[in-house]
């Protein structure tokens, strides 16, 4: 048995699309014991939920005023970034990264694109990927990889949120960049995502691994169960998850 995450990096509040605030998110994870919280709201590009980045500097400060209430809690300031190019750009600037402890980032399919040329490559291809014949879903895996990689590569990328969530890529491509970079790979609780074979073959590969919640309601706060369930039937090694042994020090860069 790996034992339970002392550490809940992946949490969203009322300023995306949770249901509940940053003090909620944080008096839950006080609640059960956890020694930090991530609050990481999904990035302005996600159509309909994104976060106001208006809105930033009262972000900051809510946080360090809740942070001051619950100092047994280390509250985190971050961001889930969406991937909206073919390139790896991020839709959050680069002055706002650089004032954030955590910079998560996912592959949405429901996001603003860079481009049309993006929005064609990496979205339509997706949405319809399905259909299309087996040699042009490659290609659209092979788009999807590079695209990931590319970020991985181009920002200080702490966690890739809930790989293939929705979409295919290459897991062993993804893992070597990941490894590469020191960015860990999720395995998402409420998604269930990714699956025992992919975890199994991204540790093949040296990966390091985050169990996160992705919690949308403050109740749902460290609850790691099904991410467990897929770490612990993959057999990784406890010391190949961060927020269990590898400590969250050394995975935030910017903390």
């Amino acid at each position: 048995m790996l034992g339970m995450p002392w550490a809940d990096f992946h949490t969203h509040t009322r300023y995306s699309h949770g249901t509940g605030t940053i003090e909620d998110n944080v008096r839950e994870a006080a609640r059960k014991g956890l020694y930090a919280v991530g609050i990481t709201d999904h990035g302005p590009s996600m159509l309909g939920i994104g976060i106001d980045l208006r809105r930033w500097e009262r972000i900051e400060k809510e946080i360090r005023v809740v942070q001051s209430k619950y100092p047994q809690v280390k509250v985190l300031l971050g961001v889930e970034a969406n991937l909206i190019s073919e390139d790896g750009d991020l839709d959050i600037p680069n002055e706002i990264i650089g004032r954030l402890d955590l910079l998560l980032v996912g592959f949405h399919l429901m996001v603003r694109p860079a481009s049309w040329r993006d929005g064609l490559r990496l979205i339509a291809g997706n949405l319809a990927y399905e259909s299309l014949p087996r040699k042009t879903q490659e290609r659209v895996r092979q788009i999807n990889t590079r695209a990931l990689i590319a970020a991985v590569n181009r920002y200080d990328v702490d966690i890739v949120t809930h790989p293939g969530l929705h979409l295919d890529i290459d897991t062993v491509k993804l893992a070597r960049a990941c490894v590469a970079r020191n960015t860990a790979l999720e395995i998402n609780a409420s998604h269930r995502v990714p699956d025992v074979g992919f975890v199994r073959a991204a540790a093949r590969e040296g990966a390091f691994f985050v169990l996160s919640s992705d919690a949308h309601s403050p109740n749902r706060i460290g609850d790691f169960r099904k991410a467990l369930q897929v770490a612990e039937e993959a057999g990784v090694d406890r010391g190949r998850v961060v927020n269990l042994d590898y400590g969250w020090h050394t995975m935030c860069r910017r903390a």
